[in-house]
């Protein structure tokens, strides 16, 4: 059966992330979305794993149910930061657990270290070696993935202190990575361009610091398991089988796509910033180096090979907002919109993915069912993201309704 997952989820417990989150609003947005399968997100800070036992059941196959029977894994991201042949590191890894008793286990053990209660992204300062070593002693079935491996700061290849392979960052431990995660500034087929990462599959996760729908899943993994067991997952992250392709943002809509300064209104390609040595021109301070940046420095072929699967799609939300000219995304007007595609084609990847010109137009204006084809087909103009700023979409004059007097107009 295919399932689309998203398993790097965070709560309301993060550093940056909404107050506002539950779980009951990540269920039903996780619904509207179209997906199948939810990480809990930051399940070893102490508030939200009683959040998690009190809203949800586990069952004996390692998932966590709720009363609607929507299902959930055990799931946290944790951030390292510590130094390592004279450099600063900071990496961040998603973790997937096989049970709530393994949970329970990383959390006593992590506390021997530190805190959890501060921040649902806890900071250690264990190296990623030892990391996996502390992780195995509980259970070897707990996966550890490189989380949104290219971006510029917190990330395994990160431009300000990452590494240059898995096994750099793992050494020996590196046998028991088997998955790194695209993130949003990066795509399958630029990953495939590093002959290293050949031995890793690839999976994708919104990383929303939200509950919206256009956080939540923007990012996803398509998966097509016998059932939906926390064995069968693992089995596919491991091995490949089952793993069926991913849904990407267009890697220019992420922070980091490309090189530059926010606060200098800077932005660059590589092949400027390298013209530079890396510098911004107004301000003369280094310049934050992209995801492209990396992926063309560590990149040992021109072309990629073995691309596995797939899609690049703008949430639809920011095709609304594009169309209607409406900054906000949590608008009632893109709201209004957004809910009378939804009530007509049950979920949103349907209506990005699926659904014909024929018969969107039969909902909505034609200009914005033009440009959710636009979408699909990958005709999208983006003006790529840097330094944390998101990346923008260029629609063409004639995608565009100028003025609307009120919803009817729309």
């Amino acid at each position: 059966m295919d399932i689309i997952a998203d398993l790097h989820i965070h709560g309301p417990y993060a550093q940056a992330c909404s107050r506002n989150t539950t779980l009951a609003k990540l269920e039903e947005n996780a619904k509207i979305k179209g997906l199948g399968l939810l990480g809990t997100g930051d399940c070893l800070h102490p508030r939200w794993f009683e959040q998690i036992n009190s809203y949800l059941t586990e069952n004996e196959d390692g998932i966590l149910l709720s009363e609607s029977d929507f299902p959930f894994i055990w799931q946290s991201e944790i951030s390292l930061m510590y130094t390592e042949k004279g450099k600063g590191r900071r990496i961040h890894h998603v973790i997937l657990y096989p049970n709530k008793d393994a949970v329970v286990q990383v959390r006593d053990l992590l506390l021997k270290r530190g805190r959890l209660d501060y921040d649902g992204r806890p900071i250690f300062g264990i190296n990623s070696i030892e990391f996996v070593d502390m992780m195995r002693s509980i259970s070897h079935d707990i996966e550890i993935i490189p989380a949104h491996a290219f971006t510029s700061w917190m990330s395994i290849f990160g431009s300000k202190s990452g590494f240059n392979s898995v096994e750099e960052c793992f050494d020996d431990n590196s046998k028991y990575i088997h998955a790194i995660e695209t993130g949003l500034s990066s795509t399958p087929a630029m990953n495939r361009r590093i002959s290293s990462l050949d031995k890793y599959n690839l999976v994708s996760f919104s990383d929303n610091h939200s509950y919206h729908t256009y956080r939540l899943g923007r990012e996803a993994t398509i998966l097509d398991l016998n059932q939906i067991s926390y064995k069968d997952l693992l089995n596919a992250i491991r091995t490949g089988e089952g793993l069926k392709g991913t849904i990407e943002v267009n890697p220019e809509y992420g922070k980091y796509h490309i090189d530059g300064h926010r606060q200098c209104e800077i932005f660059l390609e590589p092949t400027e910033s390298k013209k530079l040595n890396g510098i911004c021109p107004k301000c003369k301070r280094p310049l934050t180096l992209g995801v492209l940046y990396r992926v063309e420095e560590l990149a040992d072929r021109d072309e990629p090979k073995n691309v596995p699967y797939f899609k690049e799609l703008i949430p639809l939300s920011e095709l609304i907002a594009g169309v209607y000219g409406i900054k906000l995304l949590s608008s009632k007007n893109i709201l209004d919109i957004y809910n009378k595609l939804i009530n007509a084609f049950s979920n949103e990847y349907n209506i990005l993915m699926n659904v014909s010109y024929e018969e969107l137009i039969k909902v909505v204006n034609k200009k914005l069912a033009n440009v959710i084809i636009k979408n699909r087909e990958g005709k999208l103009e983006i003006q790529a993201g840097f330094d944390g700023v998101y990346g923008k979409i260029i629609l063409e004059k004639d995608d565009i309704i100028v003025k609307q007097k009120s919803i009817g107009d729309f």
